[in-house]
């Protein structure tokens, strides 16, 4: 199925699989992609909006402004930024969808790699334990950077790694039991979380959290 823009005031079109919407576009809502004219990521998260739960708008939110690897993906600048996205919503302050993407865009951050990973900070976040940080390399007493965590909270020396399908590689295992490995040797608990921790709204995965948090010395606020 194919989602079609149309001009306000534009000639009717109708066209098998395709379903299409009258809006407002501004020409810099509008980019090139292999001779199509298809609108810019800033401006399909907007209109994601109509459709998307919160949480899975701010999934696409964290994807579209995540800094990409230049050595894995080929390029190494977001797709938009935070203020590209609040520029959207200022803009079009009367669309459908605008009071989700308002929420969605208080709970995007910077630096999460995967849609699980954006779904578990938010589980974290709700369930009332602190925010962690993502993908802060951890620095040594010596100044030395070492890896960086998924999720993590400094204060606590405690690292969050969410392990998708591809850990259960080979080669991937004996680099995670390395990294297990620097994790001690640094002083750190890393805690590991993968796909069945998450069911549930990723209950298991917050108790497990929880539980490095309060050994650590972490208390719950009053």
């Amino acid at each position: 199925m194919y989602h079609v823009i149309r001009p306000e005031g534009a000639a009717h079109l109708d066209r098998p699989h395709v379903i299409v919407h009258r809006m407002k576009l501004y020409d810099d809502e509008i980019t090139v992609l292999d001779g199509i004219p298809i609108t810019t990521p800033e401006r399909t998260w907007l209109d994601l909006a109509e459709m998307l739960t919160v949480d899975e708008l701010v999934v696409a939110g964290d994807s579209c402004v995540r800094v990409p690897r230049r050595e894995l993906e080929g390029r190494d600048t977001p797709w938009c930024s935070l203020g590209d996205l609040q520029r959207m919503i200022d803009r079009h302050k009367g669309k459908r969808g605008i009071r989700k993407a308002r929420e969605a865009l208080k709970l995007i951050r910077v630096g999460s790699d995967s849609p699980q990973e954006s779904l578990l900070r938010l589980a974290v976040v709700r369930a009332g334990l602190p925010e962690p940080e993502l993908n802060v390399p951890i620095v040594d007493d010596a100044g030395t950077r070492h890896h960086e965590p998924d999720m993590s909270y400094r204060k606590y020396r405690i690292g969050i790694e969410y392990e998708g399908e591809h850990h259960g590689d080979e080669a991937q295992v004996v680099r995670d039991i390395a990294r297990s490995e620097r994790y001690a040797a640094l002083g750190w608990t890393e805690v590991r979380i993968s796909k069945r921790h998450m069911h549930n709204d990723a209950k298991a995965a917050v108790a497990k959290i929880r539980a490095a948090l309060v050994q650590a010395g972490w208390r719950p606020g009053p």
